[in-house]
């Protein structure tokens, strides 16, 4: 059995009179990514700092390798490492000042600290860098340099929030890969706004909205929870938009990029079959057909929907 290095159970916080999570509870086993997946404000990050004792809970508890981080907070802080949405970085340093400073701060032995700065500078391939000022760094690597310092001390547990927040796509691709190489070693934490973030990284997933999970499972049962809700045409000879929103439990019709029309329907059961033999009968001439998967906010719509009766008992 996956023994679980977080457990976090009944978390909520709240903020002067408003509840910024409410309930909150999933453990973390050893090794592999959970991705905390969540809208902007759905409080994704207060849920992150409380995992990592930057900020103490209204209600309930949070333990790491079954340490109470509340009372315990040094000891449960030794055993993880954390990169905030806003890496805290010394831009003034370079890149083996501002990593030594790190594992010391981190009570890494002073005889040791020149293997630990070597290792994860050649971990996160920035051991090319090690002179340079942080100040003079592209985003892509000043967020290797935060991964850099949130595994120094070669803790059981990371949290990343938002990492690749910012990145541009190459960027992108290098920060996942280094992510998935950290969690061969220990457990992560990923959370993130972008679906496709987690969909790329993450073996498991807990979805947060308005402050409530809505959603914990693998996410391979999430991609199935994903359902089409509407369909990409290109025809040669297409009708208009009025003759299309008027077919069988289609929602509406609308024109999309490169002259594609998009079609959003009621009931996915033969949706494309009776568009394509529509199209045969009618000489549309259809050439392509696509059907696409819900957007991130219909997802938390119906997620959120799905679990209002529980959470009014």
């Amino acid at each position: 059995m996956n023994k679980s290095i977080v457990k976090i159970e009944h978390l909520s916080h709240r903020y002067h009179k408003d509840w910024a999570i409410r309930d909150i509870s999933f453990e973390v086993g050893q090794h592999g990514i959970l991705g905390l997946l969540g809208s902007n404000g759905a409080g994704k990050s207060t849920t992150m700092n409380i995992l990592c004792g930057v900020l103490n809970q209204t209600e309930g508890n949070v333990f790491i390798d079954g340490i109470n981080i509340r009372t315990e907070a040094e000891k449960a802080k030794r055993k993880l490492g954390f990169l905030p949405q806003h890496a805290p970085l010394h831009l003034d340093l370079n890149v083996d000042e501002y990593l030594n400073y790190c594992a010391a701060i981190r009570d890494i032995p002073a005889r040791e600290i020149r293997f630990a700065v070597a290792a994860v500078k050649e971990k996160c391939g920035i051991a090319h860098f090690s002179k340079r000022l942080l100040s003079n760094l592209s985003g892509g690597y000043r967020q290797r340099v935060g991964i850099a310092q949130a595994i120094i001390h070669n803790p059981m547990l990371v949290v990343l929030d938002e990492p690749t927040n910012g990145l541009d796509p190459n960027q992108i691709l290098e920060v996942r890969k280094l992510i998935r190489e950290i969690a061969e070693e220990r457990s992560v934490i990923f959370s993130t706004h972008i679906l496709s973030e987690v969909q790329a990284t993450c073996q498991d997933i807990r979805m947060i909205e308005g402050g409530r999970m809505v959603f914990a499972d693998t996410m391979q049962a999430f991609n199935n929870y994903i359902m089409p809700n509407s369909v990409l045409l290109s025809m040669k000879r297409p009708p208009a938009l009025e003759v299309l929103a008027a077919l069988p439990n289609i929602k509406r019709a609308e024109n999309a990029n490169e002259g594609n029309i998009r079609l959003h329907f009621t009931a996915s059961e033969d949706i494309s079959k009776m568009i394509i033999e529509t199209s045969m009968n009618q000489g549309w001439e259809l050439t392509e057909i696509m059907l696409e998967k819900s957007s991130l906010d219909e997802i938390f719509a119906q997620l959120s929907n799905h679990k209002k009766p529980e959470q009014t008992k």
